[in-house]
């Protein structure tokens, strides 16, 4: 697999980190699926779509609930009709709610683990069944499963599940040259982050990385390109922490 002109899924892609990943792999040579979700992200993500064509690249606009099944098969579908195939999958669409445990409501726990596990085995079991040989996954995870800090709770239980996923698939399809791993951020600064803090967590979480600071999407960026490079071959089914010494025991 060769990142130019090869084919790149990104979920979630309409702003924020995902948008950064599909323009670090169209700058790479691919052309990307730019997924979002909802009516409300349209906007962003054909502006998405426009900065790719502005390198050069082609954008293929696919929106999808990937929590529903028959629009998760209707994405591939769609991949598959547009390009022929699928090289590069990042799995990065999620939510977040932050609560006390015990404020937590069954609804939270349904809404949290369908986008972030159930939806998330579903678009990994498409990319298993169509990604080309020597192909790359990369789910994007979170350093919440590494850290005693609470009311994160089902976020961070929801996220846990990518982890084996990773490890199970890494297993199953490395006979193909095909590598899948895991990239777990610290707390970044984003406007996803920022929707469920205030000034004090912020200065806490901040406070918590051996940096001093958040980190900034350009700190993620890199590391994604590279597991989804050539020069990535030899790593697979593992979790890279990528957080600036993030420690919150």
């Amino acid at each position: 697999m060769n990142t130019v002109n090869s084919i790149a899924l990104v979920t979630g892609s309409a702003r924020n980190m995902g948008r950064a990943f599909a323009l670090a792999l169209a700058e790479k040579g691919s052309d990307i699926v730019v997924h979002f979700n909802s009516e409300s992200s349209r906007a962003d993500a054909i502006e998405t779509v426009s900065m790719i064509e502005s390198l050069g690249r082609k954008a293929l606009l696919v929106q999808a609930d990937l929590t529903q099944p028959t629009q998760v098969e209707g994405m591939f579908t769609q991949i598959q009709n547009a390009f022929g195939r699928l090289d590069i999958v990042v799995n990065n669409a999620g939510k977040i709610v932050k609560k006390a445990f015990v404020e937590y409501s069954l609804d939270d726990f349904d809404s949290l683990f369908n986008i972030n596990a159930r939806a998330s085995f579903m678009l990994l079991q498409g990319a298993a069944k169509m990604l080309s040989d020597n192909g790359r996954i990369i789910n994007i995870g979170t350093s919440l499963l590494a850290a005693f800090t609470g009311h994160y709770g089902l976020y961070a239980g929801s996220k846990a599940p990518l982890e084996h996923f990773t490890r199970a698939l890494a297993k199953e399809l490395g006979g193909r040259g095909i590598t899948v791993n895991m990239v777990a951020p610290g707390p970044i600064n984003t406007a996803f982050f920022h929707g469920q803090e205030d000034a004090g967590t912020v200065a806490y979480l901040s406070s918590a990385s051996v940096l001093g600071r958040l980190g900034e999407i350009d700190d993620i960026v890199p590391v994604v390109a590279f597991l989804a490079s050539p020069e990535a071959k030899w790593m697979t089914g593992q979790t890279l922490l990528v957080n600036g010494g993030f420690v919150t025991r």
